[in-house]
């Protein structure tokens, strides 16, 4: 799906971006891994290319936008062009009334959920256009269309990705670049491994998805494999939750 083709994944580390790496290399795509946890980011590529995969590792901090540029011109100048590009790297953030909110915390998340899939589109999309085209998938979640109380930093972040893509997906789609989002649910993931911890909240958890259970990283990485393939060439500006039916209810 990907052969040939070069691929750039931020938060691949561990949970869906790493997933996200390892079905882009799966799928012939040499991915430039991007974290700030550098551990977890060389057992990304360690992991790519064990299974015959070609990959590359780049320390970056999404919210400085000179970071976000630095990562496109390592994978120019490593593998020659940049063809998907997957905005991943988030954090949950505090817990807190909208009141009570910290303002360094509003500003922590705001930088990293919300300015950081900014930043990566503003430097990755003139290489994608460099390249004739490609595709963008940015990682939302299923809070990009409701809301939780006692989240209003990661709610807002995560509509504002929604808009954000919708409106890049309007700017650049007849350049022949999509540009796509994805809203999960609860994954299985170091993000929400503090709720895992309580089998009280864990049930409570397993209980608002229908499905019944919790997602698995290669579940949205699928999903996100797709969108940046050419099978979803006619999709663009689009937001698609992967949450077990949670929307549903």
């Amino acid at each position: 799906m990907l052969k040939n083709k070069v691929a750039l994944v931020t938060g691949a580390a561990s949970g869906i971006g790493r997933a996200t790496a390892l079905a882009f290399a799966r799928e012939g795509a040499r991915v430039l891994v991007s974290d700030l946890t550098l551990e977890g980011g060389a057992q990304t590529v360690a992991l790519i290319e064990a299974a015959g995969g070609q990959a590359l590792f780049e320390a970056a901090d999404v919210a400085q936008p000179e970071h976000a540029r630095r990562l496109v011109e390592r994978a120019v100048a490593a593998f020659g062009r940049l063809d998907v590009a997957c905005n991943n790297a988030g954090i949950a953030g505090l817990s807190a009334p909208t009141a009570d909110y910290p303002l360094d915390a509003w500003a922590q998340v705001i930088s990293i959920n919300l300015s950081g899939v900014f930043y990566g589109m503003k430097y990755q999309i003139p290489a994608l256009l460099q390249a004739g085209g490609g595709a963008i998938v940015n990682i939302a979640s299923i809070l990009g269309s409701v809301a939780f109380a006692h989240a209003p930093a990661y709610t807002a972040a995560k509509h504002g990705v929604v808009g954000l893509t919708q409106a890049a997906a309007l700017d650049y789609s007849a350049a022949g670049l999509r540009i796509n989002c994805v809203g999960p649910a609860f994954i299985h993931t170091p993000m929400i491994s503090r709720f895992e911890a309580d089998a009280r909240v864990r049930e409570h958890l397993i209980a608002q998805h229908p499905i019944g259970r919790l997602g698995q990283p290669e579940e949205v990485a699928e999903l996100v494999l797709w969108l940046a393939s050419s099978r979803a060439s006619f999709v663009t500006g689009a937001y698609y939750p992967i949450d077990g039916g949670y929307l549903a209810r």
